[in-house]
């Protein structure tokens, strides 16, 4: 029918303009924004940073990577009568492995054990050349949590039958990436974690209000355009950094796998990492094994300072409800480190336990 012939005809052409406008609008975006946005997103942002100082008793270890590197971390002991099990600590960007004494120092009193790790490029690790870290999560991050996690499966003196997680910051979500699915990871506590994409779409929307002389332009501009843009922009990162940048809120999806219990810490006056974005990684996560707090009056990474005795005894109420596994014999540690050779050493190959 004639009629027919001529609706689909319309129908094509309207969705033939629409993909060219979507394709023009794109190419316009990427040709006015990529390279404020790829500035912007590489530049290193200002944040208060707890370095913590080493402990006396602490027990240290150099721990291979895959890729050839050495990373430094520490194993904390609780002095606690009930041993209870052993928390694996991941710092914030720009902290040190001793920044666990800050956030999960409570725990020792609780009866977990504390093992803690600079990431590379930061503290006592060995760099890697020609890699500037940043804020975001990216494949080394996730690499040096996969290391670790190795490194405790065969250490004696972890527990076997697995241990629990706490991460701040990019340490939360690297940690989130390298944990999520594996049932040696019994649970998780995080604090600040973000995901890459997401927080990029918030902080576009007020980049291009900035950077755009037509008033409420960006107002018009439809989400998905600003993802496709925050997309191009990580394409373009990569292409020059050589870095992926894994997606956090993918990984979240992976805790139902093996029922791991996820407990979400996040500030609600967070200006860097809005409270939108927390709450977007908790629709990720599957709704039975994740509970997310909202600490008021919190900054990024703060909300211990501002709700202390909650924070203590929520996560440490938070790990005894999900982390009790069987005490192992006391061991002595593969290698006492000499602070002048943790930076030089970086061949050195850790002896047998």
């Amino acid at each position: 029918m004639d009629w027919m012939f001529w609706v689909v005809t319309i129908f094509a052409s309207l969705l033939a303009l629409a993909a060219a406008g979507v394709a023009a609008f794109y190419y316009y975006s990427k040709w006015t924004y990529l390279p404020i946005v790829v500035r912007i997103f590489e530049e290193k942002p200002v944040f208060k940073l707890h370095k913590g100082e080493p402990v006396l008793d602490a027990e240290e270890f150099r721990i291979p990577t895959t890729d050839g590197l050495s990373l430094a971390a520490c194993l904390i002991r609780s002095h606690a009568q009930e041993k209870k099990g052993l928390v694996l600590f991941a710092p914030e960007y720009g902290g040190n492995r001793w920044t666990c004494m800050f956030y999960a120092g409570h725990l020792l009193e609780a009866g977990y054990d504390l093992f803690s790790f600079d990431f590379r490029n930061q503290g006592d690790s060995d760099f890697l050349p020609g890699y500037q870290p940043l804020q975001w999560v990216t494949q080394h991050e996730v690499a040096d949590v996969k290391a670790v996690l190795t490194y405790l499966k065969d250490a004696p003196f972890c527990p076997p039958e697995g241990i629990g997680f706490f991460g701040v910051s990019r340490g939360a979500g690297s940690g989130i990436v390298a944990c999520s699915g594996d049932p040696f990871v019994h649970c998780l506590v995080t604090d600040g974690a973000f995901g890459t994409v997401a927080t990029m779409i918030r902080f576009m929307i007020k980049w291009v209000s900035i950077y755009n002389s037509k008033v409420n332009l960006h107002r018009l501009i439809p989400k998905w355009a600003y993802g496709m843009l925050a997309l191009a922009t990580l394409s373009e990162v990569h292409s020059r950094r050589q870095l992926s940048f894994p997606s956090v809120r993918n990984a979240l999806r992976r805790l139902g796998a093996k029922r791991q219990q996820l407990y979400m810490i996040h500030g609600k006056a967070d200006g860097y990492i809005r409270p939108e974005i927390a709450l977007d990684l908790r629709k990720a996560a599957p709704n039975h094994l994740c509970r997310l707090w909202m600490v008021e009056g919190a900054k990024h990474n703060q909300a211990i300072e501002v709700a202390e005795e909650e924070y203590l005894a929520n996560t440490s109420a938070f790990m005894i409800d999900h982390l009790h596994t069987e005490v192992v014999p006391q061991s002595m540690p593969n290698i006492v480190l000499e602070k002048a050779k943790v930076r030089s050493d970086s061949n050195f190959s850790p002896a047998s336990l």
